[in-house]
């Protein structure tokens, strides 16, 4: 798991809304939306938020109120139609997110664990229809690297390090480790790493298949940014509809996966969208998304 959470607006910078008090800021959640502009670029990326976990002095590492507000910093990107892509990350360059907060999970009991955990907030965060970049710097351990495995896109910088060691806790990965990481990279390789706990560097979850790409670490957050912009400027239900029906891969026999994706690609035929795409096309001149 992992200890921050942010939240949308639509101009500078916004704190998420803790649990329980939708006015009040987050302590360990930062959002800013638009996003501030990638490579030194003069202006923010139109349509990009960037969601921080501020927990540095901790790692990062996650618990139920962070995961609470992460989740309810996602669902109101999710639902504001400027915003395009999200950008998550983890402040202070050593941590993504190391972890679970384990001292407030120790003396849990099996009736009390998901309260304390917040495992109940992993869902939300998986059902936002926004592309989501995860741009990873430091450990991303147990839940860190299960909230990386939930983004859509992962950009790992050359000092990540990545792992599962729940078993090393006596228990096992319970945010989606087991399910994501094998569906990621295989059964052999997820069963070694689950059984083992051992960690990767960024190098070897490239080869693997557990993050997109390897950049230098100063250079993380542009590249992701950078990405997450250049999906921004695309037509938004398209990209919505295309990380649905990638997802549904993951998630139906082929069949059933192969009906989903022609259904989605024929409710797209009734978008403005997509006649101005196609128009554009012929016409030989930019297409002008509205979302339509």
């Amino acid at each position: 798991m992992t200890d921050t959470a942010p939240a949308a607006s639509a101009s500078t910078s916004v704190s998420a809304p803790p649990t329980g008090d939708p006015a009040g800021p987050s302590v360990f959640v930062r959002v800013d939306f638009p996003a501030p502009a990638a490579f030194g670029r003069g202006e923010a990326d139109p349509g990009v938020a960037l969601v921080t976990i501020d927990r540095p002095a901790a790692l990062n590492a996650l618990n139920a109120a962070i995961l609470a507000d992460l989740a309810a910093a996602f669902v109101r990107l999710d639902a504001d139609p400027t915003c395009r892509a999200i950008v998550l990350t983890g402040a202070g360059g050593r941590a993504f997110a190391a972890g679970a907060d384990i001292k407030a999970m120790a003396s849990a009991g099996p009736d009390t664990i998901e309260a304390v955990g917040g495992f109940g907030h992993w869902q939300t965060l998986a059902a936002v229809g926004l592309p989501v970049v995860a741009a990873v710097r430091g450990f991303a351990l147990g839940g860190g690297c299960e909230l990386a495995l939930l983004c859509d896109i992962v950009i790992a910088g050359d000092d990540a390090t990545l792992g599962q060691p729940e078993i090393k806790l006596g228990v096992i990965p319970g945010a989606g480790g087991t399910q994501r990481l094998t569906r990621a990279i295989g059964k052999a390789r997820a069963m070694e790493l689950v059984l083992t706990g051992r960690s990767i560097d960024a190098r070897e979850a490239e080869r693997l298949g557990l993050v997109s790409q390897v950049v230098p670490a100063e250079e993380t957050l542009d590249r992701a940014l950078e990405l997450a912009g250049r999906i921004a400027v695309l037509p938004p239900l398209a990209v919505r509809a295309a990380k649905a029906a990638v997802n549904a891969a993951l998630e139906l026999p082929l069949a059933d996966g192969l009906a989903f994706e022609r259904r989605t690609f024929f409710d797209l035929f009734a978008t403005a969208d997509q006649k101005e795409g196609m128009a554009a096309f012929a016409e030989k001149r930019p297409a002008h998304w509205t979302g339509r």
